[in-house]
């Protein structure tokens, strides 16, 4: 069992246990947008505004958003690990692993506060 700092949850067990579950939310609020607009064929922005205005719907997308970033990262996170020191034997392929997981940590960390900005943010 490979367990790391930079892996999500504590074992590959729980990593593949979140992005199942973030799967599940995911799946769930895309069918919910596609049924909304489809029950919508005149939607305007207000009926759009008062949808993501009211609290249920600001917890689901944060969810969601939780769901995606950690999905992502996770998922990540096991390519650059796996295939890329796998590829690149050495300290170069670790280095380069360690610049990606930065980068793309910093990626996840921009769209989290973006997000709450945008779900929390004062009007």
């Amino acid at each position: 069992m490979v367990t790391s700092v930079t892996s999500f949850g504590r074992s590959g067990l729980y990593d593949w246990l979140i992005q199942r579950i973030g799967g599940v939310v995911m799946a769930a609020y895309l069918i919910f947008i596609v049924a909304f607009i489809a029950m919508n064929p005149e939607l305007t922005y207000e009926q759009w505004s008062a949808l993501h205005g009211q609290l249920w719907m600001r917890v689901f997308s944060f969810a969601t958003l939780l769901s995606f970033i950690a999905h992502a990262w996770i998922g990540l996170w096991v390519v650059l690990t796996d295939y890329l020191t796998e590829r690149l034997m050495g300290s170069k392929a670790t280095v380069l692993r360690i610049l990606a997981q930065v980068v793309l940590g910093g990626v996840s960390l921009t769209y989290l506060v973006w997000g709450i900005e945008i779900l929390w943010g004062f009007k």
